[in-house]
């Protein structure tokens, strides 16, 4: 599959050409799985409750063809596919950190900002 790349100017700005690479709900949340360690696709349907086998296969596509993730496919009996994170797509998810620290601080204040008194909600450690 050849990769369509946008001229730069179809982009209003930076986070316009981020979101188009990782937009949807899904995205984020196989970059973070991929960043805990190389999946095959059945680890990364269960490290990404919600995702159907078709959205997660398209956007796997789309990740891959970005440059983002890495499918490894090993010439074996059974055929064996890993995926992984290029340097591109480590680079993606070192951007998207503090988006992450901002969105685990967030869910933890009330409506007025101040911090709300809250136990940790489990899986978001990270990401």
């Amino acid at each position: 599959m050849k990769r369509v790349v946008r001229r730069p100017g179809a982009f209003v700005c930076g986070i316009d050409a981020a979101m188009d690479v990782i937009g949807g709900k899904w995205k984020v949340l196989i970059l973070w799985a991929l960043n805990e360690r190389t999946c095959r696709f059945g680890e990364l349907r269960r490290a990404v409750p919600g995702v159907t086998e078709k959205v997660l296969s398209s956007h796997l596509r789309e990740l891959e063809d970005d440059g983002i993730v890495h499918r490894e496919v090993y010439a074996e009996v059974p055929p064996r596919v890993e995926y992984s994170l290029t340097p591109l797509g480590l680079s993606l998810n070192a951007a998207l950190e503090p988006l992450g620290e901002w969105g685990r601080d967030h869910i933890y204040r009330d409506a007025s900002g101040t911090e709300a008194a809250a136990e940790p909600v489990a899986g978001l450690s990270q990401g």
